[in-house]
């Protein structure tokens, strides 16, 4: 059965252009389209469509509040197209936090240098989200607004090194400009061992270990699932926190701003140079790689361009790679909700060195890709349920 797609815009050409580019996948159909808002609430309760497509800006009722009638009436999964502009930014975080699953530049031109790989990522995008139309509803966020001081880290550790990630091969390598050297694989059979159940209840107990540091990678479904992961933590949370989200340049500066708003922790966009304090969220800036090196009292940020050849900008792999020649078998990785595979490989690493991996299970995510990516490769220590990992976390660090 083919996926129905709602393709909702208040420009005629644009409303005809996608819905090109939908009919074209022989595994999906536009079997109506919207100009507005209002019109969109009311095609989508009486059409059932699997997936809607939606733009922010347009007349009799705008795509945000078209989002919440939808979640609240009749929820389906919705990709939203947004300017790439501080404003688009704005607004395309309001509808996430409304229930929008993922978003699209509206400029194909943005998504992709090449316009046969941006129709292939608008396909895969409606394809992706479309798997979470059973028991689909508008997320819950309970924010905490209490600011904490940061506190100085009480360690210095080894330099990063820059890796490498090679989809074709599924290796990673490191980067030409910082010394290559290729990658050993985790062995299989130790892998094998650890294939973890979910946790249907919090575990009372930490494991016992100690950590340095915190990184959290995501990608679609990524900012709600990050701010009910973040804002429960406490203003005197023990660990600098590194999170790694896809997105766009233009969009990770009002992300954290957002994020920093509502937590009690600090959060905010990392910068090169950055030491890293606990009590602190450092996201990742859209369009470049963050690496992790050793400076007179203690570490810090290194914020790089991203080099040729790597898909994700910036990437869970080259960060978890990083930390873990920096901080060994220290470090606490969390993937939660998002397509493909990224963070597998820096996994490997960090599995390797001994440290901490846990993937955020399938019921919770808005597309099970990159946790599914860990826990078959046998990577995950633990999954755990979307709301139950922020109390997961503290009792793990022994933060209570």
């Amino acid at each position: 059965m083919k996926i129905k797609v709602l393709v909702v815009d208040d420009s005629s050409f644009f409303r005809r252009r996608v819905s090109e580019i939908i009919n074209a996948d022989p595994e999906m159909e536009v079997i109506d389209t919207a100009k507005n808002g209002e019109e969109a609430i009311i095609k989508a309760k009486s059409l059932r469509p699997d997936v809607i497509t939606m733009d922010i800006e347009m007349p009799v009722l705008d795509g945000i509040s078209a989002v919440k009638a939808i979640m609240k009436d009749t929820p389906t999964p919705i990709l939203m197209f947004s300017s790439l502009t501080h404003q688009g930014a704005k607004s395309t975080l309001e509808a996430l936090e409304a229930g929008a699953a993922n978003f699209l530049p509206k400029k194909f031109e943005d998504i992709a240098k090449d316009k046969a790989e941006a129709v292939k990522l608008l396909q895969q995008n409606i394809k992706e989200i479309s798997k979470r139309r059973s028991g689909l509803r508008a997320p819950r966020i309970t924010p905490a607004p209490v600011r904490s001081a940061p506190v100085a880290p009480d360690r210095r550790l080894n330099s990063a090194t820059l890796l490498r990630n090679n989809t074709a091969t599924s290796r990673l390598h490191t980067a030409n400009a910082v010394n290559v050297r290729p990658v050993a694989d985790v062995d299989s059979a130790t892998l094998e061992t650890r294939t973890p159940a979910t946790v249907s209840h919090v575990r009372k107990r930490a494991s016992g270990k100690k950590y340095n540091l915190m990184i959290i990678g995501a990608s679609t479904g990524g900012p709600v699932a990050l701010q009910n992961v973040l804002t429960p933590l406490r203003h005197d949370f023990p660990l600098p926190i590194l999170l790694i989200q896809h997105m766009p340049a233009t969009f990770t500066s009002a992300f954290a701003a957002r994020l920093n708003t509502l937590c009690q922790i600090t959060v905010k966009e990392a910068q090169h140079g950055d030491r890293l304090r606990p009590g602190v969220a450092y996201l990742a800036p859209g369009g470049k790689q963050v690496l992790i090196e050793s400076k007179a009292g203690g570490l810090s940020l290194k914020v790089i361009e991203s080099p040729e050849g790597i898909n994700y900008k910036p990437s869970v792999d080259i960060t978890f790679g990083s930390a873990a020649q920096s901080y060994r078998d220290k470090v606490l990785a969390i993937v939660l909700t998002g397509m493909g595979a990224d963070g597998r490989e820096g996994a490997k690493l960090l599995k390797q060195k001994g440290s901490t991996v846990w993937a955020q299970d399938a019921q919770s995510c808005v597309v099970y890709g990159m946790p599914q990516a860990i826990v078959n490769a046998g990577l995950a220590d633990e999954q755990i349920n979307l709301p139950q990992i922020a109390e997961r976390i503290n009792i793990e660090v022994g933060c209570r």
